[in-house]
């Protein structure tokens, strides 16, 4: 009997494939919840950000008795602020007793 000789034969490949594939199973499906997890908190985010706007204009419609002409205005008389390197307000006014419509678009290559 020789004391060195390999026991398991040819089996070292598959008994080594095995536990790699498992293991990258495992990270890809991590990585897939993670970036499902950052897509709805993004969607979220971009969600709030036009209540937010919308909040706003309601504010300044009770108070002033017309809709805001811009988002510039609502910028300078209540205070509004977003990451304007990551979404972009497209602010429609109507009419100065029109709801105006809001529309908020992330920005492509926006800064996270």
């Amino acid at each position: 009997m020789n004391r060195f000789s390999d026991r398991r034969g040819g089996r070292s490949l598959p008994g080594f494939l095995f536990p790699f594939l498992a293991f990258l199973l495992i990270f890809f499906l991590a990585f897939r919840g993670i970036s499902s997890i950052s897509d709805t908190a993004d969607r979220e985010e971009m969600k709030g950000l036009e209540q937010t706007v919308y909040r706003e204009i309601v504010h300044c419609y009770a108070s002033e008795g017309y809709y805001p002409s811009s988002i510039d205005y609502l910028k300078e008389h209540y205070g509004l602020s977003w990451n304007e390197d990551r979404y972009w307000i497209d602010y429609q006014p109507i009419g100065p007793n029109l709801m105006p419509d809001v529309t908020v678009v992330v920005k492509r290559g926006g800064v996270k």
